[in-house]
């Protein structure tokens, strides 16, 4: 009896995995969001930011809904990077006009508190691990799901800090004067993404992403500390355990520390901010990790032929790389949806043979 034949890999895992593909499979971050009314009349029905993400059904639901307008490759988990912290008991909300706000970690007994919550926070993220299953079930073969989690370093500015937007003096400040104290954050959160990020390839990511959103404050010491060190043992750990699953890292603002980014935490592809040079990641980043971004949002939100320049100059810098195409950040409420269907529509069209 002919055995049945094993369907392709999705083109956009080709892609992480080096292949040289021959269109320019794309998402985009914060692809699932205010920009889209789908999304926002959902959204409405949800006040409680931190519930919204842990109901399966709308979290699928917004999940699924830009592929259906604009036929990405991947779908990625629509979560928050702050369902960790939330898991193991921080204190996580978010309130209008002001964001993430959390009780703040600024000592061994608050970390040492935390710790009780390890044990858990599988059975508070069981809602993230339903909505994968639930997405990748509803997910056409020969698209993505990419599952995702915050990085160690950013997870904690939010814990150390109590929310966002702040200007990093507390939590830059507890690493330099109590390392060790800071350190048993960090190795806290770094146990608990790799559970985190393992039990969504369980359930069927096809792919996983580490946001490093704020790795751009530090300098190159705590980099090399904060950043570098945890990605690698979280790398290390999820290869081992899931070695078909490839793993995105995207160090936000690291410039040109994300070539030891790259090379010390052996990421399949490394994901690009607005302020790096395409060329420059072409000519200097390692071959084995496959390239991802990097189109400025605001050249989204402005569309026309500046949006159309730029992205077709990202194409030509990285026609004889493997990548992903994507932005250099989420997108942001203001885009026009007519802006991302013309995107959508030119990198469709893109082959690789016909670069000049």
């Amino acid at each position: 009896m002919k055995r049945p034949e094993t369907p392709p890999r999705p083109i956009l895992v080709r892609a992480l995995a080096g292949e040289a593909t021959s269109r320019a499979p794309f998402w985009f971050m914060r692809q699932a969001g205010r920009y889209l009314p789908e999304y926002r009349a959902i959204r409405a029905t949800a006040p409680d930011f931190v519930a919204f993400c842990l109901d399966p059904e709308k979290a699928c639901e917004v999940t699924l809904q830009p592929l259906r307008r604009f036929g990405m490759d991947a779908a990625i988990l629509f979560a928050d990077i702050l369902l960790v912290p939330h898991a193991l008991g921080a204190g996580v909300a978010f309130k209008a006009g002001e964001g993430p706000v959390l009780e703040p970690v600024r000592d061994a007994a608050s970390v040492a508190r935390l710790e009780q919550g390890l044990s858990g926070a599988a059975h508070a993220l069981a809602p993230v691990y339903e909505t994968v299953a639930r997405v990748r079930a509803a997910l056409d073969p020969e698209k993505t799901l990419i599952g995702f989690a915050g990085s160690p370093w950013t997870v904690a500015t939010y814990m150390v800090e109590g929310g966002g937007g702040h200007d990093f003096m507390r939590v830059r400040g507890l690493a330099q004067r109590e390392p060790d104290v800071f350190q048993g954050l960090v190795d806290l959160l770094v146990d608990a993404t790799i559970a985190y990020l393992g039990r969504q390839a369980e359930a069927g990511a096809d792919a996983l992403q580490l946001f490093d959103t704020w790795s751009g404050v530090l300098p190159a010491a705590g980099f090399e500390r904060w950043v570098v060190a945890p990605t690698a043992r979280i790398v290390k750990a999820l290869r081992a355990r899931h070695p078909g699953v490839p793993i995105i890292g995207f160090p936000r603002g690291a410039g040109t520390n994300l070539k030891r980014y790259a090379e010390a935490t052996r990421v399949d592809a490394i994901g690009l901010d607005a302020g790096v040079a395409p060329a420059w990641a072409a000519s200097e980043l390692p071959r084995h990790a496959c390239l991802q971004g990097n189109l400025d949002p605001l050249l989204v939100a402005l569309g026309g032929e500046a949006m159309d320049t730029a992205a077709r100059g990202i194409l030509h810098a990285w026609r004889d790389r493997a990548f992903v195409f994507n932005l250099g950040h989420g997108i942001t409420p203001d885009v026009p949806v007519a802006n991302v269907e013309r995107l959508s529509a030119m990198l469709r069209e893109w082959r690789r043979e016909e670069a000049p």
